[in-house]
């Protein structure tokens, strides 16, 4: 299929100036340009998009996550029609899970798993009472509270896909950057277009992350509407996070599409014989 054309954003990290003040701020920036997408070599990826209930269900854990209203939200408005454009079209659905075991009695796993089986995990090192003690003044006092954490580890325990992520049929799952890379090599995809949680965090750093597929070669891009990032105290009121991390994904791994852009150029494409 020929390649489809569409709005793609990318940050010109070029040319400092050494005369200014701040010489980095001569860069060019942000800038948008029309490019290429090669349909038969792209999927659509969602990450890590669990069911997070309500904040009257896991309280703590929406006190300690302030980014769970706008994961909602992404979920209700933007993933629907997202999904239904991509599943009409010539795309396939890659989903990336983690946590506790949710996926594995799905045909999308359990087809995946005759691909690969996930990699081994590395041998923790060996830990000491001092080690103890810091790890749990961090989570007492540093990450989530000691309040919070039995809403967080409780939601854990039921730990599923959001419904408007569930995967469809049988749409390929992988536990890990080992299984997407087999899904990547049996599809012939180089291009995964990333969407789910969060964009500074797990779609970066977690097993099926972006590092994970930089090291196969794989493009990594991001639509921009279908992420949010964990923010901070300082960052939380313009999403400073999120701009940080669209950043580096497009200087590092890929592109950032807008959802509309992206959708649009899927129209074009069909798929033949439909869903």
């Amino acid at each position: 299929m020929n390649p489809l054309r569409l709005p793609a954003s990318y940050y010109q990290q070029f040319d400092a100036d050494s005369t200014r003040d701040v010489p980095g701020e001569a860069y060019g920036g942000w800038k948008t340009a029309e490019l290429e997408i090669a349909p038969d070599h792209t999927a659509l990826v969602v990450m890590h998009a669990w069911d997070g209930g309500s904040a009257q269900q896991w309280p703590g854990l929406w006190r300690s996550t302030e980014s769970m209203p706008r994961t909602r939200e992404i979920l209700a408005r933007v993933f629907p029609p997202l999904l239904a454009a991509v599943r009409r079209s010539p795309l396939p659905v890659f989903h990336v899970v983690g946590g506790r075991d949710y996926y594995s009695h799905l045909p999308g796993y359990q087809q995946t798993k005759q691909l690969a089986e996930p990699a081994p995990r590395p041998a923790p090192v060996a830990k000491d009472p001092v080690w103890e003690r810091l790890h749990q003044y961090r989570r007492d006092h540093g990450i989530v509270g000691t309040h919070n954490w039995p809403d967080v580890a409780g939601r854990y325990q039921v730990l599923d896909f959001a419904p408007e992520a569930r995967p469809v049929g049988h749409e390929p799952i992988a536990q890990d950057g080992t299984q997407l890379a087999a899904l990547c090599h049996s599809h012939g995809i180089n291009h995964l277009v990333y969407t789910g949680f969060a964009v500074n965090w797990c779609m970066v750093m977690s097993p099926g992350g972006m590092v994970d597929m930089g090291r196969y070669g794989v493009m990594c891009s991001v639509i921009r509407e279908a992420v949010t990032a964990i923010e901070n105290r300082e960052t939380a009121r313009d999403e400073r996070e999120k701009t940080q991390a669209l950043w580096r994904i497009a200087l590092q791994w890929g592109l950032v599409f807008g959802v509309d852009d992206f959708m649009r150029a899927l129209r074009l494409a069909g798929k033949p014989g439909g869903e």
